[in-house]
């Protein structure tokens, strides 16, 4: 089977299986039903997040959203450019009459496929525009956070990025949105690959933003607890994602912890992170998940870890590391280019991550015919970069589809 034909199967598959899904979240019988145990607050906002909340990234029906409210999710993340995400949490919305008992967070973007990102140059009108646009989609009448997204994903200068970050656009926009009550608090996240910690540090110390989510797991992130140290002194609500390091398995070996268990209480083991963002695109992915609420890091937790860092640490690009992002004389996009493949392989993102390769500027091409690749000896991780990259672009290249 060609992959376009594996691809559109696979949209028909999931359109199958979440047809049926009943319109009203409804309590399971069973007794154990997995729930949110611990509330931890935002930084200096008004908001008490559930510990494992939900990313809406791969969001199948509205009737996810009810389902994990009623066991005790209270914070969504979601965007435009996430497919129909934000159509359907309105369609939940319309059903679920407790709008001050869940929080729901957006990103100054287009409706159109990821990465859709307002561009440095985006006039006020445009940032109010996409918010009351996300609005719309949700049937509310505002929002708890908006995020400035994805800073430093793109191969940009950190003065641009800067730029980004702090857009006088952007800041009058989020001004008036929150004077007309369309919008709480303002937010950053960034995963990297280029100066994640330098972006953040800018974001936290420049008392414009309430919150930040960054990428942050068990892999390395050496420069990143002095961010949220940072970040926590100065009252800034600090939200994990990227926290399964790249998912590469979900199972579990005889007599060890559950890894998404030992992964997710690694991350909320540090004091200063009020909760993690996970992408939930299943009842297994919920009720798997939620277990780990309120549950403390053990020593299995730790040996879980440290096998799966053993078996993987050679092949897994570390996401915000961008160690090797200067190494190519031919400028390709090596960090996003690996991210994207993890979303294929990994993640079950299939269409996100063609699309997302599609858009870069500098794609894997030059790498098929490459006699010196540079990036294998820059990698301080001993990944075999060159050939990662040549297989992402046969995998992620729309024209090997055909």
């Amino acid at each position: 089977m060609k992959r376009r034909e594996f691809l559109q199967s696979s949209i028909a598959a999931v359109a199958a299986s979440t047809a049926g899904l009943p319109a009203l979240a409804v309590a399971d019988k069973a007794a154990d039903k997995p729930s949110i145990r611990s509330y931890r607050p935002l930084g200096k906002t008004a908001i008490n997040m559930s510990d494992i909340s939900f990313g809406a990234g791969k969001l199948p029906s509205a009737a996810m959203i009810l389902r994990a409210i009623d066991q005790g999710v209270n914070y969504f993340d979601t965007a435009p450019d996430y497919g129909n995400s934000e159509s359907l949490i309105g369609e939940a919305m319309t059903r679920f009459k407790q709008r001050d008992k869940i929080y729901i967070a957006s990103k100054y973007c287009s409706p159109t496929p990821y990465p859709a990102h307002l561009a440095l140059g985006a006039s006020k009108a445009d940032y109010i525009a996409a918010v009351d646009a996300s609005l719309k989609r949700m049937n509310l009448d505002y929002l708890d956070v908006v995020f400035v997204h994805a800073i430093g994903e793109k191969s940009a200068s950190l003065e641009q990025e800067q730029q980004r970050l702090l857009d006088e656009a952007m800041l009058l926009a989020t001004e008036t949105l929150k004077k007309a009550g369309k919008v709480r608090y303002l937010a950053v996240s960034s995963h990297g690959p280029n100066n994640l910690e330098p972006l953040l540090t800018k974001a936290v110390t420049s008392g414009h933003f309430d919150l930040i989510m960054t990428a942050f797991n068990f892999m390395k992130f050496p420069k990143l607890p002095e961010v949220i140290k940072t970040a926590a002194e100065k009252g800034v609500g600090i939200i994990a994602m990227k926290t399964l390091a790249g998912a590469k398995e979900n199972h579990v070996e005889p007599g060890a912890a559950i890894f998404e268990h030992a992964a997710f209480r690694w991350v909320l083991k540090h004091p200063q992170v009020a909760g993690l963002v996970v992408t939930i695109k299943t009842v297994e992915d919920l009720n798997l998940y939620l277990q780990a609420s309120g549950t403390p890091f053990t020593v299995a937790d730790q040996r879980t870890l440290d096998r799966y860092a053993s078996r993987y640490s050679q092949i897994y690009c570390r996401t915000g590391c961008g160690d090797c992002m200067d190494s190519c004389p031919q400028g390709v996009d090596i960090a996003n280019i690996l991210r994207h493949q993890m979303y294929f392989e990994d993640y079950g993102d299939e269409k996100r991550a063609m699309q997302g390769y599609a858009a870069l500027t500098h794609p894997a091409t030059p790498c098929l015919d490459c006699q010196q690749p540079s990036c294998t000896a820059a990698c301080h991780h001993g990944l075999p970069v060159a050939s990662q990259l040549q297989a992402a672009h046969r995998t992620l290249s729309w024209s090997a589809v055909a």
